[in-house]
């Protein structure tokens, strides 16, 4: 685990422990979650910041200016990083 555990509790530790054996695309709806749960003044700022980014690399891919890779060559690139 990483250097910031020292201060979690055994419980955070142990949910922690558990999350990490998941696999990556529940650890990033997780993540999200987690994160989603905290209110502060500049999450809609942000929101609409990522949203405006998302659209933009829409707009970009659909002028055929992004190279692309499939979701399973992605999974697999996440898998193989995931075992090292």
């Amino acid at each position: 685990m990483g250097c910031y555990t020292s201060a979690m509790s055994p419980r955070s530790r142990e949910v922690l422990a558990e999350a990490l054996t998941l696999p990556p695309v529940e650890r990033a709806e997780l993540v999200e979650e987690i994160l989603s749960s905290f209110d502060f003044p500049a999450r809609r700022e942000i929101d609409a910041v990522w949203a405006r980014e998302a659209e933009d690399r829409l707009d970009a891919y659909e002028r055929g200016e992004l190279k692309t890779s499939s979701a399973e060559a992605v999974f697999d690139r996440i898998g193989k990083s995931d075992r090292k």
